[in-house]
């Protein structure tokens, strides 16, 4: 299990120095250490609107995130702090904090539209946070959300198909919650009591008409319920009077209003219980080096100009994993080969069969650690680097049966070497006797074990770098007529060639055996794949499920506000998305 990460206070994520935003190397370095799963929760809202107070709960600290008591805003750019999550094991709580938009300061508010776009972009859960009700001042200053498709990309392709940019959006898109602090109001409708949540449902009513007023009061209602399908509500009381305000960070919670600090262990519960891991298309789960790749993706876009792009943001955190994924595959490969082979091996087949149980569990390692290999182009990349550590096994295997046979040769033959400098056999009948010796001992040798597959092989070498010595003996012995002579060396040839043909069956079944276990190696390559391909078109296809029927919520709702024409656009860009075609299968390797 991963370590956990215990951060004292938050550190500064991305910068905002007014004319360019910054990621700092801190942070980053923070979220390379955490390989649990991550659950973002970010909030964005006005200045001194009781953000960071908020976020400080969350991190079950009295103080943390800079609250700030005077008119000058204190949080610049985005601040991150995590921690174990306190109810989910094995997961991380990010929590990101996020300057105060519109704050007089600043001057230029474009980088408020980077910052609102960047918490969306990187949370699971969104929290919006505004002081007092639901008004039309408060939907125009939710303007940013109206400019989301403005500001973000869902696809790399300009021409992003006629299929509802709005189902991209939503399989990326986070929780939306808005929090409004120091409400006041009654929650009634009608003269009935109403929840929060239903509140929240009222105020994003439509309302019907074709002029330019109706337009832009629907217009930031439209975009909060195509993008944000699943919505929450909370209402604050105020905490206290305001000298209390100013001192939040020092003030223990049984000197603040009872009502405002259960609103608050409300909210907190529910962020807890109900904000899911921050994932990607296709339910890829973001654990913290994927949300650093995932930070610093968008925040270069923006500063060169371009448009967050949440395909290319997910290609590239691709890139660097399935880059990763083939090392750790190779490596797992190396390391099981090295543990489990002794070299040298008797047979080929022996290290080949170790090899396909060694293949075979390196691509599972890599299908672990890989997701969306466009065209498969890192698999490949795997199936030439096993192919040519299986090489390199197989020429490791031969060279050190080489140079053990070549030992073991030398040991033996030593004496009978030795013998030879002595001129023990020039004499008559010494061919025969040394022939005799030299069958002895060839005789030990291939009943010696342990050789490996080079045996045959290093001994017909041996001989034939002898072949002049057993010529010379040969021709000196007297005790030889010469047809006898003629005889023998006949019968070497033969010897030489029926050597030379069992090696030229033994490279022809050596190439043979190496082609039957590539092809068992593209079977088991496309066996794996082939399992892979399924589980992620199962996947998407849930993914596209949960947006239809996050969408059908939303048809049924303004079906139920008399809205028809609406209702009958969404229903067309349901039946849209279902007829969308499938995952693309997988190619031939």
């Amino acid at each position: 299990m991963a370590s956990e990460i215990h951060m004292k206070g938050p550190v500064c994520l991305i910068k905002n120095s007014g004319e360019q935003l910054e990621v700092y190397q801190e942070a980053l370095d923070i979220l390379s250490a955490i390989q649990n799963p991550v659950v973002v929760v970010a909030i964005v809202g006005f200045y001194h609107t009781g953000k960071s107070y908020l976020m400080n709960k969350l991190a079950g600290k009295q103080k943390g995130f800079s609250l700030g008591s005077t008119v000058q805003s204190h949080t610049k750019g985005i601040w991150m702090w995590c921690m174990p999550h306190p109810e989910k094991p094995e997961h991380t709580l990010v929590l990101l904090d996020t300057e105060g938009l519109k704050d007089m300061q600043k001057g230029d508010n474009q980088n408020d539209c980077w910052i609102f776009a960047l918490a969306v972009l990187l949370s699971s859960t969104f929290i919006y946070n505004s002081i007092g009700t639901i008004n039309q001042q408060a939907m125009d200053q939710l303007h940013y959300v109206t400019e989301l498709t403005d500001l973000i990309k869902s696809k790399s392709s300009p021409d992003q198909s006629d299929v509802d940019n709005s189902a991209n959006f939503v399989g990326f898109f986070p929780i939306f919650v808005w929090t409004l602090r120091d409400f006041s109001l009654d929650l009634e409708f009608d003269g009935e009591s109403i929840t929060p949540d239903e509140y929240l449902e009222t105020s994003l009513a439509l309302r019907k008409g074709t002029d330019e007023n109706t337009k832009k009061f629907n217009m930031p209602r439209l975009c909060i319920r195509k993008f944000f399908p699943k919505r929450k509500c909370f209402i604050f009381d105020r905490p206290g009077d305001r000298k209390q305000l100013s001192k939040l960070e020092w003030i223990q919670e049984d000197q603040l209003n009872k009502e405002f600090v259960e609103q608050v262990a409300e909210f907190t519960s529910y962020i807890f219980s109900y904000s899911g891991v921050k994932t990607l298309s296709g339910g890829i789960t973001v654990n913290g080096p994927r949300l650093k790749s995932l930070v610093q993706t968008y925040v270069s876009a923006i500063c060169s100009g371009e448009l967050p792009c949440m395909e290319n943001a997910v290609l590239t955190l691709a890139q660097i994993e399935n880059s990763a994924a083939v090392q750790k595959a190779i490596t797992y490969y190396e390391e099981q080969m090295n543990q489990k082979i002794h070299m040298p091996t008797e047979t080929l087949q022996e290290l080949l069969d170790l090899h396909r149980t060694c293949e075979r569990e390196a691509i599972e390692v890599f299908m672990k650690n890989s997701f969306k290999d466009v065209d498969q182009k890192f698999q490949e990349e795997l199936g030439a680097q096993l192919e040519a550590k299986r090489d390199a096994f197989v020429k490791k295997n031969m060279d050190m049966s080489s140079a053990h046979c070549s030992d073991l040769l030398e040991g033996l033959f030593a004496h009978l070497e030795e013998e030879v400098k002595q001129g023990t056999f020039y004499k008559p009948g010494g061919y025969y006797l040394f022939l005799q010796r030299k069958q002895e001992l060839e005789k030990k040798y291939i009943q010696t074990p342990g050789k490996g597959l080079q045996a045959e092989v290093m001994l017909r070498k041996y001989f034939e770098s002898k072949e002049d010595l057993a010529d010379t003996l040969l021709k000196m012995d007297q005790s030889l007529t010469e047809k006898e002579k003629q005889i023998e060396m006949e019968r070497i040839k033969a010897e030489a060639a029926e050597a030379a043909n069992r090696a030229l069956a033994e490279m022809q079944k050596k190439h043979e055996m190496l082609m039957e276990q590539k092809e068992q190696s593209y079977q088991e390559h496309m066996k794996q794949l082939t399992e892979k391909m399924e589980q992620e078109r199962k996947e998407l296809m849930a993914e596209q499920q949960r947006i239809i029927s996050l969408k059908l919520q939303e048809q049924e709702r303004l079906l139920k506000q008399g809205f028809q024409n609406e209702s009958l656009q969404l229903r067309q860009e349901i039946e849209k998305i279902k007829n969308m075609p499938p995952p693309r299968s997988c190619t031939i390797l």
